[in-house]
């Protein structure tokens, strides 16, 4: 079993983000690093995520459009698809799948951007949004159907105006890293995060 690591400063949350691909570098060796919570945003095999299974440290996520929903079962990853759950003094939230480039099959995860839309449209605010896709317009390439982003995002970052949204599905060659007051995290394969001050937390106490 994989003993807990991290910080306590809630200032200094440490993530490690997953996305698209196996990393490089054992999930092990990873986590000896020293972080907080680990954040999967889609795209990644059961086997890919094996070794998060007995990590003693938050683990959410969402799902991305080559996933069938299941890979997540007994790990102990949680799913935040339109959810909203506190973590660390942080509130998290998230939004599986890609945009629809082609017929969905059985449970892969695609919307039209009217679907996304409207699954999003009553979404209230988080501090660190999780998605697959992007916003549209931001890291996203307008050219590929497989890989635009999603208006539904971009219209909840605007409207909510998260302090984070982490995404992965596309590959950016200069990653566009803040959409408004909203800082933005691409990852493939697998990057280390600091995430936002838990401000509300601070305030709170």
């Amino acid at each position: 079993m994989v003993p807990p690591v991290g910080h306590s400063d809630l200032s200094s949350l440490r993530a490690l983000a997953l996305a698209d691909e196996a990393p490089y570098i054992p999930i092990p060796r990873l986590l000896a690093r020293g972080v907080d919570i680990v954040l999967c945003l889609g795209d990644l095999t059961r086997t890919d995520l094996e070794p998060l299974a007995d990590v003693q440290l938050p683990k959410l996520g969402v799902f991305g459009n080559h996933d069938d929903g299941g890979e997540f079962d007994g790990l102990g990853i949680e799913n935040v698809h339109l959810r909203s759950v506190e973590v660390c003094g942080l509130t998290f939230g998230g939004f599986s799948g890609s945009h629809e480039y082609r017929p969905a099959k059985g449970t892969r995860l695609m919307w039209s951007q009217k679907q996304a839309s409207k699954l999003l449209k009553g979404f209230g605010h988080v501090d660190v949004m999780l998605s697959h896709s992007p916003p549209l317009g931001v890291n996203d390439d307008a050219g590929d159907p497989a890989h635009v982003g999603l208006q539904a995002l971009r219209d909840y970052v605007e409207r909510e105006h998260p302090a984070m949204l982490l995404h992965g599905h596309t590959y950016p060659p200069l990653p566009v890293e803040r959409l408004g007051e909203t800082q933005v995290r691409h990852v493939r394969g697998h990057r280390f995060i600091t995430l936002p001050a838990a401000q509300r937390a601070a305030s709170a106490s």
